[in-house]
Protein backbone atom coordinates (compact mmCIF):
# COMPACT_ATOMS: atom_id res chain seq x y z
CA UNK A 1 0.00 0.00 0.00
CA UNK A 2 1.29 3.29 -0.74
CA UNK A 3 1.92 6.09 1.50
CA UNK A 4 0.24 9.35 2.08
CA UNK A 5 2.23 12.42 2.37
CA UNK A 6 0.09 15.13 3.89
CA UNK A 7 1.24 18.47 2.78
CA UNK A 8 1.58 21.74 4.81
CA UNK A 9 -1.65 22.87 3.23
CA UNK A 10 -3.44 19.78 3.94
CA UNK A 11 -3.32 18.25 0.59
CA UNK A 12 -2.33 14.45 0.15
CA UNK A 13 0.63 13.62 -2.10
CA UNK A 14 -0.27 10.87 -3.60
CA UNK A 15 2.87 10.02 -6.19
CA UNK A 16 6.02 12.12 -7.00
CA UNK A 17 8.55 11.73 -9.16
CA UNK A 18 11.99 13.96 -10.11
CA UNK A 19 14.23 14.67 -13.13
CA UNK A 20 17.69 15.66 -12.75
CA UNK A 21 18.45 18.33 -15.49
CA UNK A 22 22.01 19.63 -14.75
CA UNK A 23 21.97 22.22 -12.22
CA UNK A 24 17.56 22.13 -12.37
CA UNK A 25 15.45 19.62 -11.01
CA UNK A 26 11.98 19.51 -12.01
CA UNK A 27 9.51 17.44 -9.50
CA UNK A 28 6.09 16.45 -10.48
CA UNK A 29 3.69 15.46 -8.03
CA UNK A 30 0.31 14.29 -7.79
CA UNK A 31 -1.87 15.72 -5.03
CA UNK A 32 -5.16 15.01 -3.60
CA UNK A 33 -7.78 17.73 -3.27
CA UNK A 34 -10.61 17.42 -0.16
CA UNK A 35 -12.89 16.07 -1.86
CA UNK A 36 -10.54 13.04 -3.39
CA UNK A 37 -9.87 14.84 -6.91
CA UNK A 38 -6.49 14.96 -8.13
CA UNK A 39 -4.20 17.66 -9.46
CA UNK A 40 -0.42 17.76 -10.88
CA UNK A 41 2.32 20.06 -9.41
CA UNK A 42 5.13 20.99 -11.70
CA UNK A 43 8.22 22.06 -9.83
CA UNK A 44 11.00 23.32 -11.78
CA UNK A 45 14.07 23.65 -9.00
CA UNK A 46 17.45 25.80 -8.94
CA UNK A 47 20.06 25.64 -6.38
CA UNK A 48 21.52 29.69 -6.20
CA UNK A 49 24.79 30.24 -4.36
CA UNK A 50 24.73 33.10 -2.33
CA UNK A 51 27.38 34.97 0.27
CA UNK A 52 25.97 32.72 3.56
CA UNK A 53 25.49 29.43 1.57
CA UNK A 54 22.88 28.83 -0.79
CA UNK A 55 18.91 28.83 -1.69
CA UNK A 56 16.31 27.30 -4.12
CA UNK A 57 14.50 29.50 -6.39
CA UNK A 58 11.47 27.61 -7.61
CA UNK A 59 8.75 28.12 -10.08
CA UNK A 60 5.67 25.73 -9.93
CA UNK A 61 2.71 25.00 -12.48
CA UNK A 62 -0.30 23.93 -11.02
CA UNK A 63 -2.27 21.52 -13.64
CA UNK A 64 -5.59 20.60 -13.13
CA UNK A 65 -7.72 16.90 -14.70
CA UNK A 66 -9.99 19.05 -16.58
CA UNK A 67 -6.52 20.41 -18.60
CA UNK A 68 -4.07 17.65 -18.64
CA UNK A 69 -5.24 16.05 -22.47
CA UNK A 70 -4.78 19.92 -24.22
CA UNK A 71 -1.84 20.33 -21.88
CA UNK A 72 0.34 17.13 -23.27
CA UNK A 73 -1.22 18.04 -27.07
CA UNK A 74 0.34 21.24 -26.69
CA UNK A 75 4.05 20.22 -25.57
CA UNK A 76 4.37 16.92 -27.72
CA UNK A 77 3.19 19.39 -30.26
CA UNK A 78 6.18 21.70 -29.51
CA UNK A 79 8.59 19.17 -28.89
CA UNK A 80 7.93 17.84 -32.69
CA UNK A 81 8.59 21.26 -34.08
CA UNK A 82 11.23 21.76 -32.41
CA UNK A 83 12.50 18.28 -33.29
CA UNK A 84 11.55 17.61 -36.89
CA UNK A 85 11.50 21.70 -37.79
CA UNK A 86 14.12 23.64 -35.83
CA UNK A 87 16.71 20.95 -34.79
CA UNK A 88 16.52 18.24 -37.76
CA UNK A 89 19.76 17.11 -37.87
CA UNK A 90 20.09 16.55 -33.82
CA UNK A 91 19.85 12.63 -32.51
CA UNK A 92 17.81 13.21 -29.49
CA UNK A 93 18.81 9.53 -28.29
CA UNK A 94 21.89 10.46 -27.41
CA UNK A 95 20.32 12.47 -24.40
CA UNK A 96 18.97 9.17 -23.39
CA UNK A 97 22.33 7.48 -22.63
CA UNK A 98 23.17 9.95 -20.65
CA UNK A 99 20.79 9.93 -18.46
CA UNK A 100 20.60 6.14 -18.38
CA UNK A 101 24.30 6.73 -17.08
CA UNK A 102 23.48 9.00 -14.55
CA UNK A 103 20.33 6.90 -13.11
CA UNK A 104 23.22 4.15 -12.60
CA UNK A 105 25.20 6.23 -10.91
CA UNK A 106 22.76 7.33 -8.66
CA UNK A 107 21.00 4.31 -7.65
CA UNK A 108 23.74 1.72 -7.71
CA UNK A 109 21.59 -0.53 -9.75
CA UNK A 110 20.62 1.12 -13.20
CA UNK A 111 17.35 -0.65 -13.69
CA UNK A 112 15.46 1.59 -11.47
CA UNK A 113 14.17 5.43 -12.76
CA UNK A 114 15.50 8.01 -10.89
CA UNK A 115 13.75 9.73 -7.90
CA UNK A 116 10.71 6.97 -8.35
CA UNK A 117 10.66 6.31 -4.92
CA UNK A 118 11.64 9.78 -3.73
CA UNK A 119 9.15 12.04 -1.56
CA UNK A 120 9.86 15.73 -1.98
CA UNK A 121 8.10 18.80 0.17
Amino acid sequence: MEEFKRSENGRDEVFSTKVKAGKRTYFFDVKSTRSNDYYLTITESKKRFKDDGFTYEKHKIFLYKEDFNKFVEALNQTLDHVKNNLMPGVDFSQFDQVQEETRSTEDGQGGNPAGTDLKWE
